[in-house]
């Protein structure tokens, strides 16, 4: 739970990096949320209100622990861009956020796993 909170207390920060199980635990909290709302909102006959809402709330922080997350791999946020294309952009991303980060300082700063 600390890995989510930390992420929404970062809501809007696209600076620094981000260890795999920093976004990888977002990933998996965010997930359980969706699917414990969706199954609210069907049982209430909103479906996607409450979903929409959480969406929308948590757009920003899952952007920047994305965005971190790539910078911890030496690459730029831009980079988060190939996920717009068809079939191939989202495998790509996939394996950017898989892969271990570097393991010294890079441009974006000093690797999180030595603090």
């Amino acid at each position: 739970m600390n890995w989510y909170l930390d992420v929404l207390k970062r809501y809007a920060d696209f600076t620094g990096r981000a260890r795999r199980k920093e976004y990888w635990m977002y990933s998996l909290f965010t997930f359980i949320a969706v699917l414990v709302l969706a199954i609210i909102d069907f049982s209430l006959g909103t479906y996607p209100v409450l979903v929409g809402i959480y969406g929308l709330a948590t757009l920003l922080p899952s952007l920047g622990v994305t965005v971190r997350r790539l910078h911890d791999t030496g690459r730029s946020g831009w980079w988060y861009l190939i996920a717009l294309v068809p079939f191939v952009g989202g495998i790509v991303l996939l394996v950017f956020t898989v892969i271990e980060g570097d393991a010294h300082p890079n441009a974006y700063g000093a690797d999180p796993k030595a603090s």
